[in-house]
């Protein structure tokens, strides 16, 4: 196995990692889960930088790199249904559960729309919009652990990141999440329209 395939391989393990300390409870736990999904996007990167640049692209790799992109992404946005940034506010979510069964249903159906394809030994590889809609869910999901996270930064008595972040990341999170949901269902409705012979024509 090569390294841009051991990379993707890496993020399904970090998107068992991440959920696990997201909601392990000790202190900083939810920093702890930022940083964890912050590596576990760089390995989405650079396993395509790497296998562009050293020509390794594989069957494997254009099949289980978005895949391991859609676990990866589905858990973080499923993970915040119910999610109150401020304990204090039960009211105020994190994430409205229609905004998450909009992206989770349609990376369900380009799933299937891969095995349909792959099932015909096609193998489709990921366009521009569907990268573009992935860094969008990637920037909400970091907003939204922010969002979680800077009221503990505090240190010597300084409430750092209320002092850098309070002011902007609220507004910021709730904007990216709409974002991500419009660049999720263009990209979703693009994918199937420009591959729409493989469903149209199955008999």
């Amino acid at each position: 196995m090569n390294l841009p395939n051991k990379l993707t391989i890496s993020r399904f393990v970090l998107t068992g990692v991440f959920m696990v300390t997201l909601y392990a409870g000790f202190p900083y736990c939810e920093t702890a889960a930022l940083v964890i999904f912050i590596i576990a996007s760089l390995t989405d990167f650079f396993d395509g930088k790497i296998a562009r640049e050293r020509n390794l692209i594989t069957d494997f790799g254009k099949l289980m790199d978005p895949l391991a992109d859609k676990i990866l992404m589905c858990s973080a946005f499923i993970a915040f249904v119910g999610f109150a940034p401020d304990p204090s506010k039960p009211g105020v979510l994190l994430l409205p559960a229609w905004m998450a069964v909009t992206i989770v249903a349609r990376e369900l159906a380009i799933t299937g729309l891969r095995l349909l394809a792959a099932n015909k030994n096609i193998v489709l590889a990921a366009e521009g919009a569907g990268k573009n809609k992935t860094l969008s869910q990637i920037v909400c999901i970091n907003a939204n652990l922010v969002l979680i996270c800077y009221p503990d930064w505090a240190f010597g008595g300084v409430a750092y990141g209320e002092k850098i972040f309070g002011a902007w990341v609220p507004t910021f999170a709730v904007l990216s999440n709409w974002v991500a949901v419009a660049l999720t269902l263009y990209s979703g409705g693009l994918y199937l329209w420009n591959n729409r012979t493989i469903f149209l024509e199955d008999r």
